[in-house]
């Protein structure tokens, strides 16, 4: 299941957005909620979701610096903001923290659930990538093993991937 945790400082609508998605049915585990990006980030560094859903304004941190802090925490999870804005400044800071969508509110329930499948779907590829990566290592150790001694444990796996675009 793709984990999801929601930010969103408007009560109303991170209620709606949280019982208004049936999370099971669509894939997806609901782990957690905040009002604000402060509250949030420590409970997203202990959930660690796959998805983080996140207001892009809001008192005491915006969804911006959220996002700018998770990354660096987190850098697995993906990121969709919700914004009442549709200021190109927020969306230019949002390409460059490397948000992975930009919803404009009032999102529906359903631009919101094909926002969240194509993130899952994208979480799901780069996890079979990685899979895939994994059980070549460890194939080609075992091939290697009888050639020389060498231990590969401690070879990078960026080094590895960046070998096989060759």
């Amino acid at each position: 299941m793709i984990k999801i945790f929601l930010v969103e400082d408007e009560v109303i609508i991170r209620h709606g957005i949280r019982d208004n998605i049936n999370w099971e049915e669509n894939g997806f585990l609901f782990v957690g909620e905040a009002g604000d990006g402060e509250y949030a980030y420590p409970l997203i560094l202990k959930t660690e979701p796959d998805i983080l859903i996140t207001d892009v304004r809001m008192p005491f941190m915006d969804g911006l610096e959220l996002s700018r802090l998770v990354k660096k925490a987190l850098p697995d999870t993906k990121i969709i903001i919700l914004s009442g804005y549709d200021e190109f400044d927020y969306a230019k800071e949002a390409i460059k923290i490397g948000i992975n969508d930009y919803l404009l509110k009032p999102v529906s329930s359903s631009n919101l659930i094909d926002a969240l499948k194509k993130v899952a779907d994208t979480i799901k590829e780069e996890r079979e990538k990685s899979k895939l990566l994994e059980r070549y290592f460890v194939s080609y150790e075992k091939y290697t093993e009888f050639l020389d001694k060498t231990d590969y444990s401690g070879v990078d796996r960026k080094l590895i991937e960046d070998f096989l675009k060759l």
